[in-house]
């Protein structure tokens, strides 16, 4: 499955409002550990199945990036029925966002 762009406008039906687990990746365009992490994730969402994974740019959505204190970029959050279920920041191996999602 692709990886979903989000908005403020599909932020709530595409995370909130998801069926199952959402991986976000807080990101900047300009950010380097971002821009490695970027194919990481692409890779994750081809990968598995029973999770829906997205990006927002935190450049162009700031107000969610503040709602959620991401402070530091790239943030990695899986969402369960709505809510935070996880979180870590900074680039991480493949290994460990998948970790995340178990």
């Amino acid at each position: 499955m692709a990886v979903v762009k989000l908005t403020a406008e599909n932020f709530e039906q595409e995370v909130l409002k998801a069926d199952k687990p959402v991986l976000v990746d807080f990101y900047a365009d300009w950010c380097g550990p971002c821009m490695m992490m970027a194919p990481v994730v692409e890779e994750l969402s081809g990968e598995i199945a029973d999770v829906k994974v997205c990006k927002i740019n935190i450049d162009e959505e700031m107000e969610i990036a503040q709602k959620y204190g991401v402070m530091t970029i790239p943030t990695f959050m899986v969402f369960k029925n709505g809510d935070i279920d996880k979180k870590e920041i900074g680039a991480l191996p493949k290994t460990a966002l998948k970790e995340m999602l178990a």
